[in-house]
């Protein structure tokens, strides 16, 4: 099968012509250099914080962590695609510009359609490849993620074959949330528990319990009473039990069920929207997200709609201004893309429209720029 793949892809490969090959070994070179430097960059923003959250907030070893990091590697890979097809046109074109290239083509008779075609070409595959990406790998890594947040969870680093020791959990403020006592633990079981809930206002919870160990929905104890009291050490309640699961402390599955549209793809979505019962709020941001699904993909043929005109540097310029025009694009599209989600996120506009504007905003711009460039340059 591979051979076969590789064999067709030959095929197309020689019915290039010497500049469409030209062209597309600069596109790649660059784009592969775009796409290391912006994961780059959402690797060291948004990314690492939250590895440092889950590592102080949630107690996740390290380890974990950035196994869960690069299992989110394809999802930022998705982010990367449309920009690094951005900066590679616009520098790749900025540079046969500046060096008359671009003007020696034309005074063969080689226009700008003609030129910017196999840029088009390689805009479309990856367009193809990020909608492949989106839909096949980057929902099962999401979810894969998930779950070893959830065993981390079940594995939470609590003091093993030891004997007579307390840890505490801290809330909001350093104010004392939780303390626990434990007799003695051995292979991740907790002996002869009780725990000190202070989470609630103006009551205290007694826990205490023969054994106790943790889970990834909580702290299971077997064999064991819940004291209710309020403030002035009056008993309000008392439960025995034989099994009980609590979920404080230990529960993250409300924080990782926030990228619940980014465990699925765009029919297992759709499907989902259509059988389950949800929140307006929560259906809103999970429409966007469906449609956001197939924009962000188109955003790559966007970008290089508008990159191609902004390229092509008048002969007065002698500076490459590439790197500029493709930041500056970048930050329209995102801020323009926060902005929509934010009021399709909220009601103000429909979910649909929300996830298409910054890709219609910006391929009027571009198709504009794009026909003035094409009949009117000299």
């Amino acid at each position: 099968m591979l051979k076969k793949i590789l064999a067709y892809a030959k095929v197309i490969y020689n019915k290039f012509t010497v500049l469409d090959r030209y062209l597309l070994k600069q596109i790649i070179i660059m784009f592969l250099m775009g796409v290391f430097i912006f994961s780059t960059i959402i690797f060291a923003s948004d990314t690492f914080i939250t590895l440092i959250k889950q590592i102080s907030q949630f107690g996740i070893p390290f380890k974990v962590a950035f196994i869960m990091i690069l299992l989110n590697l394809p999802s930022v890979i998705v982010l990367s695609i449309p920009m690094g097809v951005l900066l590679s046109t616009v520098m790749v074109l900025n540079k046969l510009s500046l060096s008359s290239e671009i003007t020696v083509m034309r005074a063969c008779g080689i226009g700008l359609n003609r030129i910017a075609k196999p840029i088009f070409i390689f805009a479309a595959i990856m367009a193809l490849s990020t909608f492949i990406i989106n839909e096949s790998i980057a929902p099962i890594m999401t979810k894969q993620s998930k779950d070893l947040a959830l065993w981390a969870l079940g594995q939470k680093n609590i003091p093993d074959e030891k004997e007579n020791f307390v840890f505490k959990e801290l809330g909001d403020n350093w104010y004392l949330k939780r303390l626990f006592y434990v007799g003695y633990s051995h292979k991740k079981t907790l002996y002869n528990v009780t725990v000190l809930d202070n989470s609630k206002p103006g009551t205290i919870q007694i826990l205490q319990a023969r054994e106790g160990k943790t889970s990834p929905k909580g702290w299971v104890f077997d064999k064991g009473a819940i004291y209710t009291m309020d403030d002035d050490g009056q008993v309000l309640n008392t439960t025995l039990f034989d099994t009980s699961t609590v979920k404080f402390g230990l529960d993250l599955s409300e924080e990782l069920n926030r990228n619940l549209a980014g465990e699925m793809n765009f029919l297992k979505l759709s499907k989902y929207l259509i059988k389950s019962e949800i929140p307006p709020e929560l259906r809103r941001e999970y429409t966007v997200q469906l449609f956001d699904k197939l924009a962000l993909p188109l955003a790559t043929i966007v970008f290089v709609l508008i990159g191609i005109p902004l390229a092509i540097t008048p002969p007065r310029v002698r500076y490459n201004r590439g790197f500029l025009f493709s930041v500056l694009i970048i930050f329209i599209f995102y801020v323009l893309r926060a902005l929509a989600v934010s009021f399709g996120n909220a009601g103000t506009i429909p979910p649909y429209l929300a996830a298409w504007m910054p890709d219609l905003i910006l391929a009027m711009l571009g198709a504009w720029l794009y026909y003035r460039k094409v009949y009117t340059i000299e």
